[in-house]
């Protein structure tokens, strides 16, 4: 039988966020290069869910990765090295029969035409994933569910498994979802789906770029138009920053599980990111709309959006990998600590900066004192910001404020 079983109750819960998707051995170049040229590459970890939930777990919360992999060597480097971070994955599936999947990247820029990557997951353990072979009491038992896009490629039980998973049901926790539209998984297909995806979530990321490439839809208001249920609407604009569209009451997450696990607070949001004032806690789901805020407890969850733009950082840049998975993790840490609008974004930016200093897809994000304390600068101070290499290893925020 597929899907959760109707009226199942979970226990409450112990789990902040539980992400899944499909993640895959990632070969790194030794060098900068063609892949035909490269002569030697490094191991690592890449997929865009265990990512989050690897800076989540990093960051202290408690996170869970939920996918498949094939019983075999890479399947217990990938399981191994995610949980390393903390992150829990004994819901993880293995499949005897499909490979894990695998892909080797070149140094450059994603975005560049100089960029190569070559995936070998076309039948991989996690395309296998679907409605009827999913762990539901896992995925259902965190405060938010994270997904992205990605995993709506991989095969039709897959997209059939996302279609399930954010339906709007009694039960089910605040639905996170990433785009992630990856034009290379969606040759012969229609991309059109994440836009279906997308409004069915409560949380959404989504790049300028890749609605415009996707959906044909140019410009953060347009998206919004295209994309109205949500609660929250975040759309990355590169070094533009991000916007961010609230309607009716911030974020703040709570189990909804039978067991009613504690509240995390929302936060109000004012235009342009300034004075927001603490929510209290509530989180309501009904139909894909989510809501927070003591306040207003017996108001609609409904109303017009907050728009918060947040400007990104000055970055010297290693590699241009991962960032937009370690923004998504900033703005979940600081929304599961109930921070307003305009600090998740800028714990967001913080974030994609701790990877885009580093070659590889994961690392040590800074403190979480180091982090407030520069989400806490002044818009001017903000604006001057620098970060390099090693930054997020810095004793004092003062350190790494220094005009471009």
């Amino acid at each position: 039988m597929s899907g959760p079983a109707a009226g199942t109750a979970v226990a409450a819960t112990t789990t902040d966020v539980v992400c899944l998707g499909e993640s895959m051995v990632t070969f790194l170049p030794s060098q900068p290069g063609r892949l035909a040229d490269v002569p030697s590459f490094g191991r690592g970890i890449g997929g865009a869910e265990s990512n989050v939930a690897c800076a989540l777990a990093a960051a202290g919360h408690r996170a869970a990765w939920v996918g498949r992999v094939g019983a075999d060597g890479f399947g217990d480097h990938l399981v191994e090295t995610i949980a390393s971070y903390g992150v829990d994955t004994s819901a993880v599936r293995r499949d005897p029969f499909r490979p894990t999947g695998i892909y080797f990247r070149t140094a450059t820029d994603r975005g560049t035409d100089t960029h190569e990557v070559a995936y070998y997951r076309a039948g991989s353990a996690a395309s296998a994933m679907s409605p009827a072979n999913v762990p539901y009491e896992e995925l259902f038992a965190g405060r938010i569910l994270h997904l992205s896009g990605i995993t709506a490629a991989l095969s039709d039980d897959c997209l059939a498994l996302l279609r399930e998973l954010t339906a709007a049901r009694p039960g089910r926790p605040l639905v996170s979802f990433d785009v992630n539209h990856r034009p290379h998984l969606w040759r012969g297909g229609d991309a059109s789906v994440l836009l279906e995806l997308a409004r069915r979530a409560d949380l959404v990321f989504v790049g300028e770029d890749e609605a415009e490439e996707a959906w044909g839809i140019v410009g953060a208001e347009a998206i919004r138009a295209a994309v109205p249920e949500p609660s929250v609407l975040v759309v990355k604009r590169g070094s533009a920053g991000a916007t961010v569209f609230a309607s009716g009451l911030r974020p703040g997450p709570r189990s909804s599980n039978a067991g009613g696990a504690e509240n995390a607070p929302g936060a109000r949001s004012t235009e342009g990111g300034g004075a927001e004032d603490a929510a209290g806690p509530r989180s309501s789901i009904a139909g894909g709309a989510e809501c927070g805020g003591a306040e207003d407890a017996a108001a609609d969850a409904t109303g017009p959006d907050t728009v918060t733009h947040v400007p990104a950082l000055h970055v010297d840049v290693v590699a241009a990998v991962g960032a937009g998975d370690a923004f998504a993790a900033g703005f979940l840490s600081a929304t599961l600590r109930g921070l307003p609008v305009r600090d998740r974004v800028r714990h967001g930016h913080l974030m994609a900066a701790a990877v885009l200093t580093v070659p590889g897809d994961l690392t040590e994000p800074p403190a979480r004192d180091h982090a407030d304390r520069l989400v806490a600068l002044g818009d001017d101070a903000w604006g001057t910001l620098r970060l390099g290499p090693g930054w997020t290893a810095a004793d004092r925020a003062s350190e790494e404020v220094r005009t471009p």
